[in-house]
């Protein structure tokens, strides 16, 4: 009996040569089990170890029950009892049967290019290399070792090869593959794929790391621009390599040096009348406010000023504050100071004529109304802010208030409303140069508002897809928590814990705004499923606490609402 066991890229069985149709996994735990088989030394696991990874918080009798069925369904899905065993509390494939996987296939394979170093044995197990392992399975725990294990190998091999493109697929941020591109297109005297080479590294590091390139690699793209006999540089070009230096100066923490030489780049921006890397430099401008503990003073006065004067770059500032403005504006402490900020700004851009001055105020005014908890007057603003963003064309500020509008359907159980209002807002988030943050919160509705089981699976599984490791963590939040809710609620509780861990994690690194909040609403959730009324009690309570102080009341009544729910099971 041949047995052929596809994990890379994706999870695919064949049975003396005939696929295992896909129908037949409909059953998670006999696929799980199957590729836990697969993915093991020897391909066999003591059943003990199946219970700890698969259900952990089970006593040992359920969780052998489960482990029971698990392997019966596993047999039905193939069409044969055969194929697995247990003997001695061993769980494994048959010794009749032939086995081989796709992963066992590459190790062998880059291991020996690995030893021999030639350049076509590498790109021969490179090939072999089907993608990441089990990308659907992208929060199972024991899963993470042999990923991470068969990625570095691929990277090894890639490097090892000389095969940058590839690597550069795997991981744009690799500097050392887009150097050596970088480096191999000057010296073919192709002046213009360096610098095309290196404007893609600095995006990829700023969209996924938020950082900027290294010393060496900007050294390289001038030496580019400076290149004898080609035409002068341009003026974006030479923005682009002050604004990679600012980041340089921004993470080594020259504070001061890094907000100069942005205003400076800012200045040469406007006048080549270059939007995106005005609102580029006014994110460095940000984010050194920011550590300087000053980014809110530094808002109000720089919106004032670009309402006043040029009104047309509004949006690309407001672009180059957004995820600040998502973390430090609109959900933090100080709504009324906010508010009157808020009003101020439309009386300067009622003033000025500044549609989009205009608009950004009826955004902040919609949002404090909404965490104060009076949606009508919220959809109000923002409506009429959707209205003037459209007449900006400013593309990130009309999909913020459809998000926003969207939170306000689902505090009103409107679901379809909620899921009609991001599908509006998709087509422009993919338009905007900030897309890689907006997708992610757009996603995040996209799970709250999906109406049924599989819906719910396809909205999990496409936000996982956008979490790459450096998406961005402030506005991943609403993502995790949204997606480990939504499971808990399914009652997929194995990746519920991995989830959370993860957005703690991250909320740690950024004190403040609402998610600590969220995140204890989700622990009490979770606790809630486990059974676990006390800790869920606790959970709701410190949650409710935490929306009272933040002035957020509607969040606040739900979690009271969550402990009345739980107070009577608590009781008997």
């Amino acid at each position: 009996m041949r047995l052929f066991i596809q994990l890379l890229g994706r999870f695919g069985v064949r049975l003396d040569g005939e696929e295992v149709p896909s129908i037949a996994w409909k059953r998670d735990r006999a696929a799980a089990l199957i590729k836990l088989l697969a993915v093991s030394p020897q391909h066999r696991i003591h059943r003990e170890q199946i219970m700890e990874a698969f259900w952990p918080d089970q006593d040992v009798e359920l969780a052998g029950a489960n482990l029971r069925k698990a392997i019966h369904f596993a047999r039905r899905a193939m069409g044969t009892q055969d194929l697995i065993t247990v003997t001695r509390e061993i769980v494994a494939f048959a010794d009749e049967v032939q086995l081989e996987t796709d992963m066992e296939r590459f190790e062998a394979a880059a291991t020996q290019a690995l030893r021999s170093g030639d350049p076509a044995e590498c790109e021969a197990a490179a090939d072999l290399y089907g993608g990441i392992l089990l990308p659907d399975d992208r929060f199972l725990e024991w899963l993470d070792a042999p990923r991470e294990r068969l990625q570095q190998l691929y990277a090894a091999v890639l490097r090892k090869g000389r095969l940058w493109r590839r690597l550069i697929a795997l991981d744009p941020t690799d500097e050392e593959a887009q150097r050596a591109l970088m480096q191999a297109a000057l010296d073919a005297g192709n002046r213009g794929e360096a610098i095309r080479q290196f404007d893609q590294l600095r995006e990829r590091l700023h969209a996924e790391l938020g950082v900027g390139p290294s010393k060496a690699s900007i050294e390289l793209y001038e030496r580019a621009l400076a290149l004898s006999g080609a035409e002068p540089a341009s003026p974006a070009e030479r923005i682009r390599a002050s604004l990679a230096w600012a980041l340089v100066h921004l993470q080594s923490g020259e504070f001061d040096k890094a907000a100069e030489l942005a205003r400076e780049t800012r200045a040469q921006a406007l006048g080549g009348g270059l939007a995106r890397e005005v609102g580029e430099a006014g994110a460095v401008l940000g984010l050194t406010a920011h550590m300087q503990g000053r980014w809110p003073e530094l808002f109000r006065s720089e919106f004032t000023e670009w309402v006043r004067s040029r009104d047309e770059f509004v949006p690309s500032v407001f672009d180059g504050h957004l995820c600040l403005a998502e973390f430090c504006l609109c959900d933090a402490k100080g709504h009324a100071a906010i508010a009157r900020s808020a009003q101020e700004l439309m009386c300067v851009a009622e003033d000025a004529d500044s549609v989009a001055g205009r608009a950004l105020a009826g955004l902040i005014l919609g949002e404090i109304a909404r965490c104060a908890g009076d949606l009508e007057e919220a959809e109000t603003h923002l409506n009429e802010a959707e209205r003037l963003h459209a007449g900006a064309n400013a593309l990130s500020g009309r999909v913020l208030v459809l998000e926003r509008l969207a939170e306000i359907a689902l505090a009103r159980g409107q679901k379809w409303q909620a899921s009609r209002l991001v599908q509006r807002a998709l087509g422009d988030a993919t338009q905007s140069w900030l897309s890689n943050h907006l997708l992610l919160r757009l996603q995040a509705l996209a799970v709250r508002a999906a109406t049924t089981p599989e819906k719910v699976e396809e909205a999990i599984l496409t936000g996982d897809r956008l979490l790459t490791p450096g998406a961005c963590q402030p506005c991943s939040m609403g993502l995790r928590i949204a997606s480990a809710v939504a499971l808990t609620q399914a009652g997929e509780m194995e990746q519920v814990d991995r989830r959370l861990n993860e957005a703690e994690r991250i909320a740690g690194m950024w004190q403040g705004g609402p998610w600590a909040a969220a995140l204890w609403e989700a622990r009490g959730i979770q606790r809630q499923a486990q059974s676990n009324k006390v800790r869920a009690l606790a959970a709701f309570a410190e949650a409710a606490a935490r929306y009272e102080d933040l002035g957020r009341p509607l969040d606040q009544s739900r979690c009271l609402e969550r402990m009345a729910a739980v107070m009577p099971a608590a009781g008997a």
